[in-house]
């Protein structure tokens, strides 16, 4: 059977090649904030303005691009275990895995497993995307590094019982310097 196309003409081709030209432009050009947060935008991959505020907000098509930075939500990152849930009631214990961030070396010789969470918030969200390379990686390593440092100075004792405390300050002071 022969199946004939309905004969369309150059004008109704143009008009409907410019309609979906305009969607996509304007899909483009719209963006949303959430509340957390604050948007970057990125002229070419340069930072090119002050942050964007939560809300409906607009930026050049194809040209800008939007990194979205969460500035009031509390972030986390966990050494020694991972959550499971996003509920925060199961967590994943795996030696395997977890092993060589959590066994460390005290300063009396002994080997103590130390698992702990480091709570953080982005203040500068220019510094956090710009002049950092690898964010989390680089975040993980150092706190890591001074964790390690801290437990190094201490006997297992205070490390497991009474120096939990004076440990999480000494930590909590390195890390913001």
């Amino acid at each position: 059977s022969n199946l004939k196309l309905p004969n369309l003409s150059p004008r109704i081709i143009f008009i409907a090649i410019a309609v979906l030209f305009g969607v996509v432009v304007v899909l483009d050009s719209i963006y949303q904030v959430q509340p957390e947060e604050v948007g970057v935008i990125r002229r070419f991959g340069r930072y090119n303005a002050p942050p964007r505020l939560p809300g409906l907000q607009f930026k050049l098509p194809f040209i800008d691009t939007v990194v979205k930075v969460p500035v009031q939500r509390q972030l986390k990152q966990e050494f020694g275990f991972r959550t499971a849930d996003p509920t925060g009631r199961r967590t994943i214990y795996s030696p395997q895995d977890f092993l060589g961030e959590s066994l460390m070396l005290t300063g009396d010789l002994n080997v103590a497993v130390v698992e702990w969470i480091v709570q953080y918030r982005v203040s500068d969200p220019y510094q956090y995307l710009f002049r950092v390379r690898n964010v989390e990686e680089t975040f993980r390593d150092m706190t890591e590094a001074v964790m390690r440092g801290v437990i190094e100075d201490r006997t297992v004792t205070e490390v497991l019982t009474v120096g939990r405390q004076e440990i999480e300050s000494a930590v909590k002071v390195q890390l913001q310097e």
